[in-house]
């Protein structure tokens, strides 16, 4: 499985120029622009390494390797922190912060993949998840089938992928925009209702073969729960 490195920068053209020297070492990438979204994602995809823009909308990237390091679940990921701040004080406040290694803009590509590479043999490999599981709800990721106790449920793969976002992470509250990005993609336009239509089918495979997990969340989006608290909106 390859190493994913996410690139957390808000300076479009160097996020690109970067995600693609990474992708042609081999690399899996993901970008992300706004400091209040960073923490989500880096929980949600587990990367192996971060490139962590020092200034950042909304929230500073000192902030963010602050609050990484106080996560158990991701706080042994290696930060490199790529900022334009070149004094020696500035330094001690990115490491002071948890900041593995430290690089000042402009730099060169191949010392930056260097410290990568340096950062990557320090990382644990990357696990592939082969299942993932939420009460009676069990999803195969290796063959991409989903079971409900001993029943197989077939699923549509728009169907497959919301019940994947949901599974891995329980409970937390998905808006209808988050799920169409990252389900249906940013470059394809569909209304937000979509997602309300896509609800209906996954739960109404789901609960065939028992009682329904999905809590809707009024005028915000879906989840996936055990006690789901009781919701009027139509989904």
């Amino acid at each position: 499985m390859k190493h994913l490195v996410m690139i957390i920068e808000d300076e479009e053209a160097l996020a690109l120029m970067l995600k693609y020297n990474l992708e042609k070492e081999g690399y899996e990438v993901a970008i992300e622009n706004r400091g209040n979204r960073a923490l989500a994602e880096i929980e949600r995809r587990q990367p192996s390494v971060i490139l962590l823009d020092w200034m950042l909308p909304e929230m500073s990237g000192v902030e963010i390797c602050k609050l990484i390091r106080s996560k158990p679940d991701i706080k042994a990921i290696p930060v490199i922190m790529l900022t334009a701040k070149g004094e020696e004080e500035d330094k001690v406040k990115g490491l002071g912060a948890g900041a593995d290694d430290y690089v000042t803009k402009p730099f060169s590509v191949p010392e930056l993949m260097a410290r990568v590479k340096s950062q990557l043999r320090r990382a644990p490999e990357p696990q592939t998840v082969k299942e993932l599981l939420f009460e009676d709800i069990r999803m195969d990721m290796v063959e991409k089938k989903v079971f409900r106790g001993d029943n197989y449920i077939h699923l549509g793969p728009t169907e497959f992928r919301l019940l994947r976002m949901l599974l891995e992470t329980p409970g937390k509250v998905f808006s209808r925009e988050f799920l169409l990005k990252n389900v249906w993609g940013d470059n394809i336009y569909v209304e937000s209702r979509t997602v309300d239509v896509h609800i209906r089918r996954l739960r109404k495979s789901l609960n065939e073969f028992g009682p329904d997990y999905i809590r809707t969340v009024r005028a915000t989006g879906y989840a996936l729960d055990a006690n789901p608290a009781a919701e009027t909106e139509e989904a």
